[in-house]
This record gives structure tokens, C-alpha cells and sequence, in this order.
């Protein structure tokens, strides 16, 4: 048995809810937001990773004058991961944060997503791509602090799945959360938000790292102290064309990834919040074999 479920952000923590319940929307309102310190604010204090990318496009869902939603269209980390989008490079973006508080309707995803692609459109993008993360992760007290996901909304918003990206080892800090490879090229460069990328280490025990100090020692130490190594075979990608007359030019979509019952029954009973007590409610028998 498969079950489609939808993610949401709160606090640090993922929860699940099933697909389908209908949004209203009469109660919302989606425009774009423009200062960066808002989405920031948003995003960093929902999202487990803690992070927010390199905005472009900033989107807010707002209900009653409150923001209860938002998307971030963002640079690349590679500019030659959309060279399949259709437009030119300045018309190509990455999806890099699209958080929902808990309490928006199911189907809230795909029609924020839906009205996020009509502004984009008007701003004159051509091309979106998106990755959804479906390997879960732990702290180190073993509780599970994100369960994973393959893309529902993009998949019920018609993206074509073009498959995993390249698998790769990530480092783990003590509560679950990515070290990203970019964090650490900017330590060892001195790249402009390097800051940042170093108090991640900070707040887990590290020195703190000072402006003229050896800073590819100082990784050299504290990495293996404070990160364990977490092998990723590869985050699921999705692509859309967000001109009608463009769509010829993506590739055809492979078939959709899908939440196989293992890794449900983690999301459900690996400690992970649940909005919806019908979740609890599926068998507890598993299917063999791998995640799907």
C-alpha cells in the first residue's frame, strides 16, 4: 500500500499529513516578498536544515494578513544542473525552499506552488528545478529528525522526474542537519558568509574560528570531532516548463518515485509528528524489499 503524503515545517521538525484535503482559497493570498530578512526569518526558523539559499524570487502565502508559507527560488549551487530547462541561464531558477506551516490545508502545496509558477512566469522565467530529499536521518540520540519525502507536490504538479542526482557523502552534524559541501568551501576559501558556515561547527563545541586562522586545520579538526559521515545515494529531481509552448523541450519524465510502507511506518513511528490520526491507522504489516 502506498499513501501520498505531504511535508510540513515547524520549529526544526518535519510532520506528515495525508494528500488531498482541499484547500480554500478564499482565505489565502500569495505575493511576493521583498525584503530578504523576512523569508529568512520564516524559513530558517521553520526548516530543519536551518539554512536559506541564495534568493532570487521570494513568495509569501499569507491568510489573514499572517505568513503562514513560503517559497524561495534560488541560484544554483551548479549552473550546468538546469542546462535541460528551457530559457536562457538568468531564466532558470532552483526551487530551494518551499516551507508550509502545519495547520494549511494538504493540497495548500500544489496550489501555492501553482500561483508561485504564475509570478515566476510573469517575471519572465522560463524553467524551475526542484529536489525532494527521501533518505531520513537521525540525531545522535537515534531519534529521527526528518523522515524523508519524494516530491508529492511536484508530482501533483505535473514536474517531469529526471531520476536522482549524483550520489555523495554529506557530513552530519550532532542534531541531524547537513553540513553542506558549500559551507565548507566557504571555510576554507574565506567566502563571504564563511561566518556563518563556521558557527555551525561553533555551536556544537568548535573554537570559535578567527579571520586569520589556518582555516583548513581548523576543519581538519573539529570535522571528525562534531560530524559523522552520511552516504547519499542522491536526492530525487524535478523539472518544470513554465511556459506552455516550452514543455516540448524537457525530457521525457521517468516514473514517479513513490513511499513504499517501511519507510511510512519510520515517518510514523520513528518519532515523527503526524497532523493526521488517519496515519495511524494503516496496517502495521510491511511489504519486503527496499524503498521505493
Amino acid at each position: 500500500m502506498l499513501t501520498p503524503l505531504v511535508q510540513r515545517w515547524r520549529g526544526g521538525r518535519a510532520s506528515y499529513q495525508p494528500a488531498g484535503e482541499p484547500i480554500d482559497p478564499r482565505r489565502y493570498e500569495v505575493a511576493a516578498i521583498r525584503d530578504d530578512t523576512t523569508a529568512r526569518d520564516y524559513v530558517v526558523g521553520a526548516h530543519y536544515s536551518r539554512s536559506y539559499p541564495a534568493a532570487v524570487h521570494r513568495f509569501g502565502l499569507y491568510r489573514g494578513g499572517h505568513l503562514v508559507g513560503a517559497s524561495v527560488f534560488s541560484v544554483p549551487t551548479n549552473y550546468e544542473a538546469l542546462a535541460c530547462l528551457p530559457g536562457a541561464r538568468d531564466e532558470r531558477a532552483d526551487l530551494g525552499r518551499f516551507v508550509l506551516d502545519p495547520d494549511v490545508e494538504a493540497n495548500g502545496e500544489s496550489w501555492f506552488l501553482g500561483r508561485c509558477f504564475e509570478l515566476l512566469r510573469r517575471e519572465g522565467l522560463a524553467g524551475v528545478m526542484s529536489y525532494s530529499d527521501p533518505e531520513p536521518r537521525s540525531d545522535l540520540q537515534g531519534r529521527v529528525v526528518f523522515g524523508g519525502h519524494v516530491g508529492t507536490i511536484y508530482q501533483a504538479t505535473n514536474g517531469v522526474y529526471l531520476g536522482r542526482a549524483t550520489a555523495r557523502t554529506q557530513r552530519l552534524l550532532p542534531d541531524g542537519t547537513v553540513l553542506s559541501p558549500r559551507a565548507l568551501q566557504k571555510i576554507r576559501a574565506g567566502e563571504s558568509g564563511w561566518r556563518y558556515a563556521a558557527a555551525q561547527l561553533e555551536r556544537f563545541g568548535a573554537d570559535t574560528l578567527a579571520a586569520g586562522a589556518d582555516r583548513r586545520a581548523w576543519l581538519a579538526h573539529w570535522l571528525p570531532q562534531l560530524t559523522r559521515p552520511f552516504r547519499h545515494p542522491g536526492n530525487h529531481r524535478y523539472a518544470w516548463a513554465l511556459r506552455p509552448c516550452d514543455r516540448r523541450f524537457l525530457p521525457r519524465s521517468l516514473a514517479y518515485p513513490k513511499i513504499a510502507q517501511p519507510q511510512l511506518r519510520l515517518m510514523l513511528d520513528g518519532g515523527m509528528p503526524c497532523d493526521n490520526a488517519a496515519l495511524h491507522r494503516l496496517p502495521s504489516q510491511t511489504p519486503p524489499g527496499p524503498i521505493s
